[in-house]
């Protein structure tokens, strides 16, 4: 093999190496920031992760919102009609939360309480988010469960 064909090879390969490594780097980053939404009967079937960050969606259960004066501290329960989890947040709530309303929470478990870091709330009257409809639906056909239950 010629020098110049030896050299030509050695550039392709370091070349596809390194486009490997930063396919391999660029996945992983991606994988680290992902956030999953999971529903509330996920959360308690042990399907959500235990200490990564993910998404929880459901509707804010109804006499569940209870604010400590003088703090930015609430704490509610969010449900999906057949199992509902209690979240703990401190910040400024979206204006169109309410009870009765589709929400997103974004945070982790936290000995049996979400704590959420961010909470985004539907945006019009028939938002919700497609996997939170389904599981609805789903939990609605299957029970009739209200919001003062686990």
């Amino acid at each position: 093999m010629n020098p110049t064909r030896k050299r030509r090879l050695m550039f392709v390969a370091l070349f596809l190496l390194a486009a490997a490594a930063a396919a391999v780097l660029i996945t992983l980053a991606l994988q680290e920031n992902l956030t999953y939404l999971h529903t509330p009967t996920d959360v308690r079937a042990g399907k959500a992760p235990a200490a990564a960050r993910f998404r929880l969606g459901g509707v804010v259960c109804e006499g569940s919102v209870r604010r400590a004066t003088g703090t930015l501290d609430i704490d509610f329960a969010i449900t999906d009609r057949i199992r509902q989890v209690p979240v703990h947040y401190n910040g400024i709530l979206p204006d169109m939360f309410k009870e009765g309303t589709s929400i997103i929470a974004t945070g982790r478990m936290d000995g049996g309480r979400f704590t959420a870091t961010e909470v985004l709330a539907k945006h019009d009257e028939t938002y919700m988010p497609r996997e939170v409809a389904e599981a609805m639906a789903k939990g609605m056909a299957m029970h009739t469960h209200s919001c003062g239950s686990n």
